[in-house]
């Protein structure tokens, strides 16, 4: 078996197996922790460490355990994963706090389960390994590597409407915002912490104010966040520009690689 093969069976089966655990087992496992751990969200964040495993270990022997950092993006510079996304998310906080008001409904709890765990671990999991190791290290190119991640990832947002316009646009929204953060990831040279904090600086804004109970929201929202999206997609290729960087997906690396880059 050549090395781009043995790298797309390992990934999707170790993916697999997080994915079977984390469906099957994740709200019984919070709820055993959550035993010994009473606040809710710092059990949440200890389950999905657990229900995390299988990535870590398929990661491991792609790359070696000692390049776990690395070949998951985390060994990048944390100082730019934060200011650019936090620049680029500026709109949403600003234009938010113009137009909704304050969420005084919102607690700590929340935020670790829906700002601190949702930004991390689905980065970790979905653009970090599941497109991560499939972009970086084998010659599937950006849209095939992308797809099944951002299929999956804008499924398990479903559970947030029952109305099937409402859950088409949901899909839509959260299957964009994949791609988006996938794109982001390997343009800023798998820097996982640009996806991380931009995708934790855009749930927070929408946690903050009462802008909208799912993720598709109102016209206001959308403009706002669309401006987002803007910076965050021209600030990447004008710093590109300025350093002189070669983009990552360009037309050789769309579809098919014909060699792997590491």
């Amino acid at each position: 078996m050549n090395r781009s093969l043995s790298v797309i069976v390992i990934t999707l089966l170790s993916f697999g197996f997080y994915f079977l655990l984390s469906r099957t087992y994740f709200s019984e496992l919070r709820i055993w922790v959550n035993g010994f751990v009473p606040d809710l969200g710092t059990s949440h964040l200890l389950v999905y460490i657990i229900v995390s495993i299988p990535i870590v270990l398929g990661a491991s022997i792609i790359n070696e355990f000692k390049r776990c950092q690395t070949t998951l993006g985390l060994n990048r510079s944390i100082l730019k994963g934060v200011l650019f996304p936090f620049i680029c998310v500026l709109p949403m906080f600003i234009g938010f706090a113009c137009i909704f008001p304050f969420n005084t409904a919102l607690t700590t709890e929340d935020v670790l389960i829906s700002g601190v765990a949702a930004a991390f671990f689905e980065e970790f999991i979905f653009r970090g390994f599941l497109f991560g190791q499939l972009f970086r290290f084998t010659k599937l190119g950006f849209v095939p590597a992308v797809l099944l991640g951002a299929f999956l990832f804008a499924a398990m947002h479903l559970y947030q409407s029952d109305d099937i316009p409402t859950l088409i646009g949901i899909f839509s929204t959260t299957f964009m915002g994949a791609v988006l953060f996938a794109w982001l990831f390997a343009e800023w040279n798998y820097n996982l912490w640009v996806p991380i904090f931009l995708h934790f600086f855009m749930n927070l804004s929408w946690m903050l104010f009462a802008v909208s109970e799912n993720a598709l929201g109102g016209f206001y929202a959308n403009i706002f966040r669309i401006a987002t999206i803007t910076l965050a997609i021209t600030g990447t290729l004008f710093y590109k520009r300025r350093k002189q960087l070669p983009l990552a997906i360009k037309k050789e690396t769309i579809w098919i690689k014909k060699r792997i880059n590491y």
